[in-house]
């Protein structure tokens, strides 16, 4: 008789960690995807709210304090916004290890998922250290930009160990011809422009982190110029991508992830030229902010999907001991 299924959600997630399955493994990755976002959005709640500062030292809170307590300089909301997004790392970083063990137990173990779970514990260690170096130059706006952008990073690995833990170890089959890749290829490379770029702004303008914090000395409308043509020529790139995708019948999914990258490109254009003529309110900020991430992750899932790897290979049953004969009784 096959074993029910537990109802008790400790019991599954121990089982997903601990005696997990590819799609077990697959769902913890998408979690990871999820805290990565969360992690951005947080951040952004620290900069438009001018909270960089509110816990004025690292790792602790204030000088003797862990936690956020009274202090005459600082806000107590200023210092829980802060305090909060130092707690969703934590949280990321405990996903990550979750993962990264549910990898490790997966069988038969799959060593290149190994290394992508692996990769997101270290890399939400690495934030955390540059999120000190952030605390303690008093919010500069290189480190701040360094800090925004190791999250991206990080997603990189999420979204990898998300997709191919859905996948098997099969020879990559191309789906589309060299031009198309060579074009989606460029396409993420423009997406990681117009990421920067957009750190470069913030750090020009208004929503800095701190009402003293240094600033970029740019002017902010040439910087912005800069990022509005980025955004253009990426609009542009993933027009061409979905045009050579129909021209050269490509598979459904791959234009399915082509047409979700478009959609979201243009949704975080219109926000951004309404934020720009707005004055940059602080709601926008954040939309623009998660709308920055999520393309960055379609334009992911798009390359992935211009190729195939073949169906997850299922679990070997694990073998079954033959039952023993019953000893005779005595007489």
């Amino acid at each position: 008789m096959a074993e029910r299924r537990s109802s008790n959600l400790p019991t599954r997630t121990w089982n997903a960690v601990w005696r997990p399955t590819p799609g077990s493994l697959r769902l913890l990755a998408l979690l990871g995807v999820i805290g990565n976002v969360l992690i951005v959005l947080s951040g952004g709640a620290v900069r438009v709210t001018k909270s960089g500062l509110g816990c004025p030292e690292w790792p602790r809170c204030t000088g003797d304090s862990l936690v956020p307590t009274h202090s005459p300089d600082h806000h107590v909301l200023n210092m829980s916004i802060e305090f909060g997004n130092r707690m969703v790392t934590f949280l990321v970083l405990a996903i990550g290890i979750l993962v990264f063990v549910a990898a490790l137990r997966l069988r038969p173990r799959r060593r290149e998922l190994v290394w992508w779970a692996l990769a997101q514990p270290m890399s939400v260690v690495a934030q955390a250290i540059i999120g000190g170096i952030v605390v303690l130059t008093k919010l500069h706006p290189t480190a701040v930009s360094l800090h925004f952008l190791v999250s991206p990073a990080l997603l990189v690995f999420c979204v990898a160990l998300w997709v191919r833990a859905g996948e098997g170890d099969a020879p990559p089959r191309r789906l589309a011809g060299p031009w198309t890749r060579g074009l989606a290829a460029v396409l993420l490379v423009s997406c990681a422009a117009v990421l920067v770029a957009g750190t470069v702004v913030t750090g020009t303008g208004p929503h800095a982190g701190d009402a003293e914090s240094r600033r970029y000395g740019f002017n902010i409308t040439d910087v912005a110029r800069i990022h509005g043509e980025l955004a253009w020529l990426t609009i542009a790139l993933t027009a061409a991508v979905i045009i050579a995708l129909y021209r050269t019948g490509a598979p459904a999914a791959a234009k399915r992830r082509a047409n979700e990258l478009a959609a979201l490109i243009v949704i975080q254009g219109a926000i951004g030229y309404t934020q720009y003529f707005l004055g940059v309110p602080a709601g926008l900020v954040l939309l623009h902010m998660l709308g920055a991430v999520l393309m960055w992750i379609a334009a992911f899932r798009l390359f992935f999907a211009l190729r195939d790897r073949g169906p997850v290979l299922a679990a070997a049953p694990a073998p079954v001991a033959p039952p023993q004969a019953e000893a005779p009784q005595p007489a």
